[in-house]
């Protein structure tokens, strides 16, 4: 894939559709983004996945900085973070195995502060727009308490779950804010079933004129 030459970016996107999703922890966007896979055929990017499997990867450069910041509930260094999602979306560019053409990559758990994002755009692709699950913190909290039972994740516990809300309100609101000025946001409510949110989902897909496969 060749690097965009207006802007630096390592995508075009002609190419390349993003779409971040981004929520509160325990708004569903993992749960939704798998169903987005499904039928409109994006290429499912975990921001917090990525940084977890990075931590234990054999000989890793970034393996301690980034268990330190999860432990913390704080933010591990743009650059890190996207770096790896760059080369990931690559990994799967050069594989041929997308879907759909232009490619369709779904982030979730990310941009999760505003210098985050104009990094992302500048030297990776500009996003086509940003999914928000707006979702009460009592329920989410509830959700995370009933998956931290069987999930095994050092993150699901009351004290981090904590921190997590502190910090999403304080750095990432500032994301959805500022791409909603862009008139690059969709809104959804995300609290019922996970079918009455995913149909709210699809019903502003075919808004912004995305399709399923």
């Amino acid at each position: 894939m060749a690097p965009s030459e207006s802007k630096g970016a390592r995508f075009s996107p002609d190419d390349v559709t993003v779409v971040f999703v981004l929520g509160g922890p325990g708004a569903g966007k993992g749960t939704q983004s798998e169903n987005l896979v499904r039928d409109y055929g994006f290429n499912h990017l975990s921001a917090g996945d990525l940084l977890r499997a990075e931590q234990v990867r054999e000989g890793s450069e970034y393996g301690e900085l980034i268990r330190h910041h999860i432990r913390e509930g704080t933010i591990v260094p743009m650059e890190v973070t996207v770096a790896l999602l760059s080369n990931a979306m690559a990994d799967i560019l050069d594989k041929g195995t997308s879907k759909s053409s232009p490619a369709r990559f779904l982030i979730d758990g990310f941009p999760r502060q505003l210098n985050q994002a104009h990094f992302f755009e500048e030297t990776v692709c500009p996003s086509k727009f940003v999914l928000f699950l707006s979702c009460p913190e009592e329920v989410m909290r509830s959700r995370l308490i009933k998956r931290g039972e069987t999930s095994g994740r050092d993150d699901d516990n009351i004290e981090s779950i904590r921190k997590r809300f502190r910090t999403f309100i304080e750095t990432s609101m500032p994301v959805v804010d500022d791409f909603e000025s862009k008139g690059k946001v969709i809104k959804v409510e995300a609290t019922g079933t996970v079918d009455e949110v995913y149909e709210r989902i699809k019903e502003e897909f075919q808004k912004k004129g995305v399709s399923t496969l």
